[in-house]
């Protein structure tokens, strides 16, 4: 297809809106439905796209971006612990894997350069669809999810030196350049690290305050690419530099505004790369050495679906349904294997013919991997997993669920925040003005973000599907019914306690399943207990006399709920309801007199 970029672009939705509905009611995920479009479009399938290149290498930002949802979602503390896992299992796992295969690749007649290089590509595994895969799951925050990002982590930190050392294999480049690259890579590292703890709270503190969207989005965006685009230029990955900043940025206000306007486009660019990954599978190579193929598939699922698995039962201390989750998750070829390969027929360590056959072999892993796991986990969906105790990195406060979310943080919100505070119990805030956000977070208050409680993809960011309550204390009223009708949508059976101005703004609340709390009404009747006080009357039948006209107003607010709609009927039962009142003191007043005649009763 040589088409413009609309007719592509029309292409690829048509392909993802037809595939991934499809394969998603088989229960075979959207991985392989990508995958298999991919096939279907590229040059060996209906050939409706011929530069399959150009379109992987566009479609990357997809990963990167994903990288960077992958940093926010992990504190500079859940990092610190989890270096063991990274270095240990991860480090383990790549020597391994590069020692068996690479061994293969000496039986079959390759000379040791080459036979490195085939092992150590064949050793990394696909960030892209083991990550999705695991999120398609809900099993990243799993033990075997953890331990396998661990190990995807240590592999995209080792592929920047099996970059730099290809060239020096190949004899095009000496020792004293490859040392330069490594103090470069070290230098932009700092760089990042440094430069966006001072700058990245001060760029998306000037974006929120414009109140414009698209600025804030414009904004992430530009953290996100040009963070991606230095490491690269220093010769890193660019992944890498995404994730560092995702990192960064995780214990800032801006955590859940900056992963709800960057999910849309990585989601969309995922889908992209993953249908360019089908695409660049070369179906003829297949079918013209079909026994080679299946035969480097088979060898290279085994050896490493072998080694991931005593990897996760030591050191990585899994069950053995957690270990073999691991193994059917991690065992196919990576993305970054293809630019290995490419590199080194670049340098005249490897024939063309072989990158073709590996990259055959790395692409069928990564559409089979898919199918393979799924069979997997319905063979071992019977099987009960024993208790274990906690690791160190499964209890770190920063990172517990939250049970409440508060929707504004203006007077209203900030009581109910400090009651939680106090009992310890976790929640959320999120608060659409920055000033507000910036004054409490000066003040300690870690858990209040950046952003709309009116939008559901900034929910779904915050953790809404885990809370138990959510509170909605905004200031307006037509926020807060705005509010109250998205979470009505979204989560129907939620707990909802909602700030209501007036009686007309609690029965529109409780139109929507919200319970309404008056905002003047407490302290209206303290007052008034207090001025009873003040005009002799005992404080304990002052605060009576309070209690049961709360109970009274809170009946007559209920019977009032059913015809708010008729001003007439309204003002006739708050006529009938003053002189219930006037009554039910009458005989209280009646029932104390009689009392104090009985003997003994002073």
């Amino acid at each position: 297809m040589h088409g413009s970029g609309l007719e592509l672009a029309l292409v690829f939705l048509l392909a993802a809106v037809i595939a991934v509905p499809v394969f998603k009611r088989f229960g075979l995920g959207a991985v392989l439905a990508y995958l298999v479009a991919g096939v279907a479009l590229g040059p060996d399938g209906l050939a409706l796209v011929q530069d399959a290149d150009r379109i992987l290498d566009a479609a990357e930002i997809g990963v990167v971006m994903m990288l960077f949802v992958i940093g926010l979602e992990l504190s500079p503390s859940r990092l610190r612990v989890m270096r063991k896992p990274v270095f240990g299992a991860g480090g383990l796992q790549v020597l391994l894997t590069a020692l068996a295969l690479g061994s293969v690749s000496l039986l079959a007649n390759h000379h040791w350069k080459t036979a490195l290089v085939v092992g150590l590509g064949l050793a990394l595994s696909s960030t892209a669809v083991s990550l999705q895969l695991l999120a398609e799951r809900k099993e990243l925050a799993s033990e075997h999810g953890r331990l396998g990002f661990a190990i995807l982590l240590f592999q995209d930190l080792v592929a920047i030196p099996l970059l730099a050392a290809i060239p020096l294999l190949g004899g095009a480049k000496n020792e004293t350049l490859t040392w330069t690259m490594v103090f470069q890579a070290v230098g932009a590292m700092a760089i990042v690290i440094f430069g966006g703890r001072l700058l990245l709270r001060q760029l998306f503190r000037v974006a929120a305050r414009t109140r414009m969207p698209e600025v804030f989005t414009a904004s992430a965006l530009l953290v996100v690419l040009g963070f991606a685009w230095f490491m690269q230029l220093a010769g890193l990955s660019a992944g890498l530099g995404a994730f560092l900043a995702g990192v960064l940025l995780s214990d800032s206000e801006f955590r859940h505004e900056l992963e709800s306007q960057i999910e849309p486009f990585k989601g969309l660019l995922l889908g992209l790369f993953f249908i360019a990954v089908g695409m660049d599978i070369d179906l003829d190579r297949v079918m013209a050495e079909p026994q080679v193929i299946t035969a480097g598939v088979l060898i290279l699922l085994a050896i490493k679906f072998g080694l991931l698995f005593g990897i996760g039962r030591w050191p990585g201390r899994l069950d053995p349904r957690g270990a073999l989750m691991l193994a059917g998750t991690l065992w196919l070829g990576g993305e970054f294997a293809f630019v290995v390969f490419s590199e080194a027929v670049h340098v005249g360590l490897m024939e063309s013919d072989l990158r073709d056959r590996l990259v055959a072999i790395v692409g069928l892993s990564m559409a089979l991997t898919p199918l393979l796991l799924l069979g997997l986990q319905r063979l071992l969906s019977g099987i009960d997993r024993p208790d274990r105790p906690p690791r160190a990195f499964d209890d770190i406060p920063d990172q517990q669920q939250p049970r409440v979310l508060i929707a504004g943080m203006g007077r209203f919100g900030q009581i109910v925040a400090r009651l939680m505070t106090a009992q310890r119990i976790p929640f959320v805030a999120l608060e659409h003005s920055p000033e507000t956000v910036a004054t409490l977070r000066r003040f300690g208050n870690a858990r209040i973000y950046y952003g709309d409680p009116t939008r559901s993809d900034l929910l779904r960011a915050a953790g809404a599907r885990h809370v138990k309550v959510f509170v909605i204390a905004m200031d307006d009223p037509d926020t807060n019914i705005k509010a109250a009708r998205l979470i009505h949508r979204m989560f129907p059976e939620a707990r909802v306690l909602a700030r209501a101005r007036n009686r007309q703004h609690a029965w529109r609340l409780m139109d929507l399943s919200a319970e309404p709390f008056r905002e003047t009404l407490g302290s209206s009747l303290e007052m008034a207990q207090q001025v009873l006080v003040e005009l002799g009357f005992p404080p304990e039948t002052a605060a009576e006399h309070a209690r049961r006209f709360r109970e009274h107003d809170e009946k007559l607010l209920r019977a009032q709920y059913l015809v708010y709609d008729d001003d007439a009927a309204v003002i006739q039962t708050a006529r009938d309801a003053r002189g219930d009142l006037e009554k039910l003191f009458e005989a209280d007043a009646g029932d104390e007199a009689e009392t104090k005649k009985e003997p003994g009763i002073e």
